[in-house]
Order: C-alpha cells, then sequence, then structure tokens
C-alpha cells in the first residue's frame, strides 16, 4: 500500500547554552493572547496552565531582554493583556521566518525525494510465502 509523504518541521530558536526560547509554543500562545486578550483565557484555549504560559513568558522575555505583555489587574472591567511591540515584532519575525524554511524545506523535499512516488512501480513482484 502507498503511502503519500508530507514533511513536518517545527522551528524553535535556542539560546547559546540550549535553552529553547521561542517556537511553535510561545508564536501560538501569543497569538491567543492577541485573540482573547488575556493570558489566562489564551492559556485556557491551549488547554495549559496559567502558571506554565506565564513561565513561557518570562523565558522569552529574560532572553530578549523586553517585556511580551502589557497587563492591567482585575478592577471593574476585569484585567487583560495585549502584545507590547516587542512581542509583536518578535512574532511577525518568527511566522514570517518559519513560512520561508518551510517554503525552502518543501522545496528541498521534493527535489530529494519526489521520486518515492515511482518506486513501487519499480519494484520487483513478491513472491507468495
Amino acid at each position: 500500500m502507498e503511502k503519500e509523504l508530507h514533511l513536518k518541521l517545527t522551528v524553535r530558536l535556542f539560546t547559546e547554552d540550549d535553552q529553547r526560547c521561542f517556537g511553535p509554543g510561545i508564536a501560538t500562545l501569543l497569538e491567543q493572547v492577541q485573540r482573547h486578550k488575556s493570558l489566562r483565557a489564551a492559556a485556557g484555549s491551549m488547554e495549559m496552565a496559567y502558571s506554565k504560559a506565564w513561565r513561557i513568558i518570562r523565558t522569552a522575555e529574560e532572553v530578549f531582554g523586553c517585556k511580551m505583555l502589557s497587563s492591567t489587574i482585575g478592577g471593574q472591567h476585569g484585567g487583560g493583556a495585549v502584545l507590547t511591540p516587542e512581542a509583536q515584532q518578535l512574532l511577525a519575525a518568527y511566522r514570517a521566518y518559519e513560512a520561508d524554511v518551510k517554503a525552502y524545506a518543501l522545496q528541498k523535499f521534493e527535489a530529494n525525494f519526489g521520486f518515492y512516488r515511482n518506486l513501487a512501480q519499480h519494484a520487483a513482484p513478491q513472491e507468495p510465502v
């Protein structure tokens, strides 16, 4: 049975001491903060613990040396969070880079593995056992 192959690629950024600092997880978390205007709601939408979401945000803030979120605390209209301009810039750069890397990788995948579709046609018939 012939199966279609596909490429699954993730882009992750690491510090020089191999600390993961930006990747698909924080990118999605930041996008969910944009959508929900709340870190708690963003974490909940991803079925992530609020404490883990804060840990991810703090790690990125430490590595990049800037705040990721601008938060307001409770009150009459409730609290909330929005991305800082720096976080917006990092998120946009990450998504653009990710798209470029994936497009390049797909081209190379086809160039290097495109032949696999013809392998079954040229394979010798199997002898019955």
